[in-house]
């Protein structure tokens, strides 16, 4: 080298300059094992794809980019997702030969077109309909392991619980006897470092010893179970699959997913326990929520999967010259896609480092990865994850971390989990010893992706005063006199009333900091909900709540607003016309009713909004005429919420308007049982997972695509909130929601799975 020269060889970057920081960057240093997100934070802000001299891969930190490249497995080839990272010396490869090792393609890193087949033959044990068969086994462990130290006052929940359970619960699946518990961790362990690890020259005799066992015993296995795969399990049942179609699912390939099953299947979930309770117990207030609200614990297992996964990185191969994040990479490089970085990104999270267990787009993260590679068994280790939290927050919502202690991580690039968790309580102040009824209590499990309906907070009622005839306003606060979350215009929220769930949209006014306000009329055919709030509830009480959350949202820049409200229809409306007039916008609010007396909220609209307010009390004769409002006018919009007769003839006089002018709240489905005799079945080709689904005449998209495994979150199923939404890529939608609008429908570019169907007899989701 020349004196002055540049000491890096810019060659494999396509001659650009590698920065000082993609210069430094090493993903086995100290700061990317503890904590991979952090250490990439300058990454995601300033240089979101670079490559790293290191290891000699492009690096790939922001959600966008890394999402991409898993969705196109073609460009991006996962063929060397089990690629051994760093060189092995000769003398670990002969060690490695001498035991016969002969991984091969498995699910994990295998190109198309080999792969999808061998998925789809192998998908049925990984269905939620039979992970639930697992849901008692996995309980029974959890208990037992729990019972054997509950009393002690302190333990290491790695080496007491975290490792063995996931472990056995793995066996379980796969069908393995049960062997040696010690011996199988070292081979987890060897085969983790063989593959994406930094073990030094020497390291790597002993690694690859290890690895060359844990072959051999693969194999020895597999012919055992062979011999009789008439057996539960996952690898039976892949037995039984070959005989059908021995082309697929090879001799070869029995082998490799045997010895890699165990590990995908245990490790990455041991680890994601172990992290999970980490951060909860560093978060004192809302493991302590978990405790008192046992629902939000699907929700707290995705938010801490997100925020502090156990599989931090995969690998991919460029296929041809291609770009990513506007960065040419060209045919050969190898990527690292950093999806635990992706999943602190402020692009697609708002304040991604808080630790939010009620974030209500938590389940985008990628931990489990994405498109046709998404790991299989997502919903195996999501079950596992919350019955662990369901016995610990009801058996010790006492512990706590012990105080001091250095957490430590195996250095590889991809998988991680603290090596050891200490932690302590005190075994008199367990609930059980108090109540043995406490051991019979068994927090509910959720396979499959959450739903946003769990995600729930208590409130205190505060007041409940009299708004008008047959209507009461509640005032709700946090118990704990934290702020509620802000809230805008049209936005309701769903409280549970004596084992109901109601919605009730927010009015409170403008300035009104901490509390929420509802009105609640009083239903002459109630089923319950408003009778129970009339009669029965008081200052003081405690709800369940959900939300808030708005399908009914105020447009800004309009030049005029019409707000059209009937009865207690007023109350979203009343929040809008606040709204509108502290805009300074143009605006006018018609405001229909029985008669005065029963017509909330008349001193306030008068007192705001006295200038710009017409009232149609019934009892007076007086009427709205809806061809008379303003709706023809371009620029204007019309939002109304009320009884069905008047949104009926708002919907009618709106056919003359301009397209999308009319807004309606519904709180209403027109979704009905489906009747398999007017029904027809369709495909569902979903684009980014490479699989196509049937949907039944008698079944709905969303429950055909998660009963093939297919993540998608949904809240009321109902066609009224549009949670469920999904992308249209080819094929004609029947659209039966009362979300989309006029020209979304025309567009055809999105549908609501829980109720639309398909008009022909296929659809193309980007799914």
């Amino acid at each position: 080298m020349t004196s002055g020269a540049c000491p890096i060889d810019h060659s494999a970057a396509g001659g650009r300059p590698v920065s000082a920081n993609a210069a430094a960057f090493n993903p086995f240093g100290e700061a990317y094992q503890a904590d991979p997100p952090e250490s990439l934070r300058w990454s995601r802000d300033e240089e979101p794809v670079f490559y790293s001299p290191e290891i000699g891969y492009w690096v790939v930190t922001r959600y966008d980019d890394v999402k991409a490249v898993f969705r196109d497995n073609v460009t991006f080839s996962p063929s060397i997702a089990l690629e051994k990272i760093t060189p092995v010396s000769e003398e670990a490869t002969a060690t490695l030969a001498r035991y016969g090792y002969a991984m091969n393609r498995t699910l994990v890193n295998e190109d198309e077109p080999a792969h999808m087949p061998r998925r789809r033959a192998l998908l049925d044990p990984f269905t939620p309909a039979r992970l639930a068969e697992h849901e008692p086994m996995v309980r029974r462990l959890a208990r037992d392991y729990v019972d054997r130290f509950v009393d002690a006052g302190e333990a290491d929940l790695v080496d007491e619980m975290l490792w063995e359970v996931p472990l056995t619960v793995a066996l379980h699946f796969l069908g393995v006897p049960e062997e040696d518990m010690a011996t199988l961790r070292q081979y987890s362990i060897a085969h983790t470092v063989n593959t994406w690890g930094r073990p030094s020259p020497e390291e790597q005799v002993a690694v690859a010893e290890a690895v060359g066992r844990f072959w051999q015993y693969a194999g020895e296995v597999l012919e055992k179970i062979r011999r009789d795969p008439s057996g539960p399990g996952w690898i039976p049942f892949s037995i039984r699959a070959q005989r059908q179609q021995p082309e697929v699912i090879t001799d070869s390939y029995l082998h490799s997913i045997m010895m890699a099953g165990i590990v995908a299947a245990h490790e990455t979930t041991a680890n994601a326990a172990a992290n999970a309770i980490k951060l909860l117990l560093e978060n004192r207030a809302v493991w302590r929520e978990l405790c008192a609200e046992p629902s939000l614990i699907p929700n707290a297992v995705e938010e801490c999967l997100r925020h502090s996964g156990s599989v931090a990185a995969w690998r991919r191969l460029v296929t041809e010259d291609t770009t990513i994040g506007g960065v040419p990479i060209p045919r050969g490089a190898k990527l690292l896609i950093v999806n635990s970085s992706a999943n602190r990104d402020e692009r697609h999270f708002d304040n991604p480092d808080d630790f939010d267990i009620r974030r209500e787009n938590t389940t985008d993260h990628l931990t489990f990865g994405y498109g046709s590679h998404q790991c299989m068994g997502k919903n195996l280790a999501r079950m596992e994850l919350q019955v662990f939290l369901g016995e610990l927050t009801t058996r010790l919502p006492h512990l706590e971390l012990v105080p001091g202690q250095r957490f430590t991580y195996l250095p590889n690039t991809s998988f991680r989990g603290p090596e050891h968790l200490w932690v302590r309580w005190d075994p008199a102040a367990n609930p059980e010893r108090a109540d043995p009824a406490v051991l019979r209590r068994l927090t509910p499990v959720r396979i499959g992706e959450p739903s946003a309906r769990a995600i729930t907070r208590t409130v205190t009622v505060q007041s409940v005063e009299p708004a008008a005839d047959g209507i009461v306003t509640l005032t709700l606060a946090d118990p704990s006199g934290r702020p509620l979350p802000a809230w805008s215009p049209g936005a309701h929220v769903d409280l549970h009333l004596d084992g109901l769930s109601r919605q009730y949209s927010l009015c409170g006014e403008a300035g009104e900091a901490g509390v929420y306000r509802i009105a609640v009329l009083r239903e002459p055919e109630s089923r319950g909900g408003s009778r129970y709030v009339h009669e029965r509830l008081r200052p003081g009480a405690r709800l369940s709540m959900r939300g808030p959350r708005n399908h009914f949202r105020l447009a800004t820049g309009a030049r005029h607003y019409v707000l059209v409200a009937g009865g207690i229809g007023i109350t979203p409306i009343i929040a809008m016309a606040d709204a509108v007039r502290a805009a300074g916008a143009s605006y006018e609010v018609h405001y229909c009713g029985r008669d005065r007396a029963t017509m909330a909220f008349l001193d306030r609209l008068h007192r705001d909004h006295g200038d710009r307010l017409h009232l149609y009390p019934g009892s007076e004769g007086a009427r709205l005429d809806v061809s008379t409002l303003a709706g023809a006018d371009d620029g204007t919009q019309v939002y109304a919420c009320g009884p069905k007769r008047l949104l009926t003839a708002l919907e009618r006089q709106a056919r003359s308007w301009p397209e999308d002018t009319l807004h309606i709240e519904h709180f209403t489905t027109t979704r009905q049982e489906l009747d398999p005799a007017v029904e027809h079945g369709f495909d569902v080709e979903l684009a980014d997972s490479g699989l196509t689904v049937h949907v039944a005449p008698d079944q709905t998209v969303l429950a055909a695509l998660r009963a093939a495994n297919i993540d998608i979150p949904s809240d009321c199923e109902e066609g009224l909130c549009g949670t469920c939404e999904a992308p249209v890529l080819d094929g004609e939608v029947d659209h039966r929601d009362r979300v989309l609008t006029t020209a979304e429908r025309a567009a055809n570019s999105m549908m609501l799975t829980c109720c639309s169907r398909a008009c022909g007899s296929t659809l193309t989701l980007g799914l």
